[in-house]
């Protein structure tokens, strides 16, 4: 398990929630793939939630991917023992879409917020989400929807949600999430040699309506390289 512990404090202290108030939903986000956004979200994850009054949740966009619960799930000792699976919404809301829908044993189509649980992890107030790809039937798909229902639900439960957007490279997702969170962090990788993909996924965030609230150089040293600190915010 990496130790992030020193950037995500500092992360921490630039993002935090007033007290008493809304929680704060957070996108982490990369333009290129391998940067290192589910460890980076992930981590952050793992150090806020001990101080969480409300909780934690990390929820990952690649819905078919599974990576951070596959990841917790392997390393007990690390994040904590995972507990039962629970309902990934107090209501019905949802951030994507199973097409075409199935009917429940009740005639009526099968809520999409159904193909989600939730699992706590160890002692600490998180939660991690987990797409349920075995309850998916031939032909159906999978599409993240621009609606704030389901942000705006969790952030009244939680201190922070964590969004572990997949990179621009491979979707525009993160386009589509960043007008209805708090924030996008971006993460990019110290192995970087120019500075054109993290500026597209910045133009590409802000051209969307969303804001950038700074940038994590994973596995960079100190200070980041001068290119990447034009990025800035």
């Amino acid at each position: 398990m990496v130790d992030l512990s020193t950037d995500m404090a500092e992360l921490a202290g630039r993002l935090l929630a007033t007290p008493g108030g809304p929680g704060r939903v957070l996108q982490f986000a990369s333009a290129e793939s391998g940067e290192g956004v589910s460890t980076v979200a992930r981590e952050f994850a793992r150090f806020v939630a001990p101080h969480a009054q409300k909780g934690v949740w990390l929820v990952e966009l690649d819905v078919l991917k599974g990576e951070q619960y596959a990841v917790i799930a392997a390393d007990p000792e690390g994040y904590g023992a995972l507990g039962a699976p629970t309902r990934a919404s107090p209501n019905e809301a949802c951030f994507f879409s199973v097409d075409p829908k199935v009917q429940g044993v009740d005639g009526r189509p099968w809520p999409d917020i159904r193909y989600l649980d939730a699992y706590p992890v160890g002692e600490a107030r998180w939660w991690i989400t987990r797409f349920r790809r075995e309850a998916l039937k031939p032909g159906q798909s999978v599409s993240i929807v621009n609606a704030p229902g389901y942000w705006n639900t969790l952030r009244a439960h939680a201190d922070f949600v964590i969004i572990d957007a997949p990179a621009l490279e491979r979707s525009q997702v993160a386009a589509v999430i960043a007008p209805l969170v708090d924030a996008t962090v971006l993460v990019v990788s110290a192995d970087r040699v120019d500075m054109d993909g993290p500026q597209a996924l910045k133009a590409a965030l802000t051209s969307a309506g969303g804001r950038c609230a700074g940038m994590v150089f994973n596995r960079a040293p100190k200070p980041p390289p001068r290119f990447l600190s034009r990025l800035l915010p």
